[in-house]
Formats: C-alpha cells, sequence, structure tokens
C-alpha cells in the first residue's frame, strides 16, 4: 500500500516531500490540497492534521505525520541522504532546523506575499528582506568550499534548502548575488532530479 501525500504543488515544504519520496523510490498518492482554496480547513483534513497544514502524509499502517522536515527524515531514515558519521547528522539536523527558524520564514514568507498575494516586492517590510538576504548569504558561505551543505553528497540537509532556495526569486531576492548558492541549486536539482 502506498503512502498518501497531502500537498500543495505551490509549496517548498510539501515538494520536499515529493522530491524525498521520489528519490527514494517510496510509493505515493498525491492528494492535491490548497491552501489559498482553504482545504487544509475542512473537517476531513483537520483529522489527519489539527495543525491544518500541509504536507501531511498517511504512512502505509495508518498512521498520520505531519511537518515537511519531521516527514522527510522519517522516509530517508537509513538512505544514503542521512549521513552515516554521527557529526555529519548532527550537521545535516543543524541545517534543517535553522531552515524552518532562520530562512523559511524570510524566503518563503516574501514568496508568497510576492507571488501568490501579488504585493510589490518593493513593498515588503526591510525586515523581512534583510533577513531573508542573510539567509543567502550564510548559505552562499557554507557552499563557498562545499558543494553540498554536509560534505561531498546530498543529504536532508539540502533537500530541505533547495526547496525555497530555488524559488527565492518570486520573492524579489536577486540570486545572481549568491552564484555559489546557484551553482548548488543545480546540482542538488540534477542529484534529486527534481524537474518541476
Amino acid at each position: 500500500m502506498a503512502i498518501r501525500i497531502y500537498g500543495d504543488s505551490i509549496s517548498g515544504n510539501c515538494l520536499k516531500v515529493k522530491w524525498t519520496a521520489d528519490h527514494l523510490g517510496v510509493a505515493y498518492e498525491w492528494i492535491e490540497t490548497g491552501v489559498l482554496t482553504g482545504e487544509t480547513r475542512t473537517p476531513d483534513f483537520l483529522g489527519i492534521n489539527p495543525a491544518g497544514q500541509v504536507p501531511a502524509v498517511i504512512l502505509e499502517d495508518g498512521r498520520p505525520l505531519a511537518q515537511s522536515n519531521a516527514i522527510i527524515l522519517h522516509l530517508a531514515e537509513g538512505s544514503a541522504l542521512f549521513p552515516k558519521d554521527a557529526y555529519d547528522r548532527a550537521r545535516m539536523y543543524e541545517w534543517m532546523f535553522w531552515e524552518q527558524y532562520s530562512h523559511e520564514p524570510y524566503v518563503a514568507v516574501a514568496r508568497f506575499k510576492v507571488k501568490y498575494l501579488g504585493e510589490p516586492a518593493e513593498s515588503l517590510e526591510p525586515r523581512l528582506v534583510e533577513r531573508g538576504n542573510a539567509a543567502l548569504a550564510r548559505l552562499e558561505a557554507a557552499l563557498a568550499d562545499s558543494p553540498f551543505l554536509v560534505g561531498a553528497t546530498v543529504s536532508l540537509a539540502d533537500v530541505a534548502l533547495v526547496a525555497y532556495t530555488r524559488m527565492a526569486g518570486d520573492g524579489g531576492f536577486d540570486l545572481g548575488a549568491y552564484p555559489a548558492v546557484r551553482a548548488w541549486i543545480g546540482r542538488v536539482e540534477a542529484a534529486l532530479r527534481i524537474r518541476d
């Protein structure tokens, strides 16, 4: 039996789950669940995830799981996306926690405001733009001497961070200012065979 993934195709957090499942050959049924259309607030969906957020999955044994990074950690455990070395695994977690706290709230929120709410990039709160650029600058520095965020191969740290980084231009961020980040996006897309 395949897992069921409830996701919105416009969401980088949902795409992380799709890309991880695709990369690992995990069978799944994708159930498009629109955030903008209120589908995450229906009684049926709230029965799956009371937080009313996508992504959410129903595992093969019927148990639900939510939060993108928790889901991809569960799907990828024991795979090559998990570093074998304990310190490298801790570094992967470090990047994944940082992504949800110091990257996604700025880069993804700017993208949502500009692309889906129609706000001009010039009208975004300066602090939002400043922190988004600070996140991109941190990635640029980390990737200056490393092909991936944790060592020489792609890991879940890269999956987590590439999702909204590759879409940063939608929020008015100039990826041209971050050449190492742009090159890394290409490497991650190639490693994961991202086609969308």
